[in-house]
């Protein structure tokens, strides 16, 4: 078992670290403000986090910080043991968000949407009461790529998750240092480590949730093409300008002198050319 956990935390280790240099996450004298909610993705973010600190190139600081919503019989002292025991510095909250969700969101609809924006308010005026420049967020890359879905298919707009994000109010910044890793070993390592995991009371039950839907959509997606969701991740790092339809998109390519330098028109949908055939394209273009 212990060979399998140290597998899988190099492997998130790994994924964590290029996400951290893509996009410079962290940088040094940062403090950042880590939202543990008690669920396996915040618990493996705040550990690597923790390990990356041990051996980063640069200082920084962690304060881990606990959301209790107001859910009946929330265990908020679960996680202030766990902290307590890992040996992070940490920041207990309390606001009862969770009778406004119930009195604002009509029964059988999705929560979510609220739910996330009244924690995230208060997560913000935490960080700048708590003197953090940053707060880290344990989305991944299953959550970037189902966003992308959602939004493409519930709101017609092409959008995820940013790695990276400035809020509208300019006080914070928002990094998501999980954005390249795995849910499944994410999961498994969580499951390894046994996390003291604290289920979600407002929306883990809900049946019918768009994201459970488009999440199984591409789980049997996967099925058939193990690459779908690697695929997915890559085309969010890989946009093709002049074969959207975004009319202000094409616009600046043409100010820009409209040369999309990503791909050759011919190749597009094409999948993986054998050599024989990339060559007759090279020769059709001389």
């Amino acid at each position: 078992m212990q060979l399998e956990i140290t597998r899988l935390e190099r492997r998130l280790l790994r994924a964590a670290s290029q996400a951290i240099s893509d996009f410079q996450l962290v940088e040094d004298g940062d403090r950042i403000l880590v939202a543990v909610s008690g669920g396996k993705d915040s618990y493996t973010l705040l550990h690597l986090l923790m390990r990356l600190r041990e051996r980063a190139p640069v200082r920084f600081e962690l304060l881990a910080t606990n959301l209790d919503q107001g859910q009946p019989g929330f265990p908020a002292d679960v996680l202030r043991r766990h902290f307590e025991s890992v040996g992070v510095p940490h920041l207990m909250l309390s606001e009862d968000t969770y009778s406004i969700v119930k009195r604002l969101v009509p029964e059988g609809k999705t929560t979510c949407p609220v739910c996330s924006r009244l924690r995230r308010g208060i997560l913000y005026n935490a960080a700048v009461e708590q003197g953090c420049n940053k707060i880290a967020l344990g989305h991944h890359r299953d959550d970037l790529i189902e966003t992308l879905l959602l939004s493409a298919l519930y709101s017609g707009r092409l959008k995820s998750m940013p790695a990276k994000l400035r809020s509208d109010d300019g006080r914070n910044v928002v990094i998501r240092p999980l954005c390249y890793a795995h849910e499944e070993d994410i999961a498994r390592f969580s499951e390894l480590m046994r996390f003291p995991i604290v289920p979600c009371d407002l929306c883990g039950s809900q049946p019918n949730l768009r994201r459970r839907k488009v999440k199984e959509l591409i789980a049997g997606l996967a099925k058939e093409h193990p690459a779908v969701k690697g695929n997915l991740l890559n085309a969010l790092a890989t946009v093709v300008p002049s074969h959207l339809l975004d009319r202000g998109l094409q616009a600046r390519l043409a100010e820009a002198g409209g040369k999309d330098p990503w791909i050759d028109e011919e190749e597009e949908g094409c999948g993986e050319l054998p050599p024989e055939a990339r060559a007759l394209l090279a020769i059709g273009k001389r």
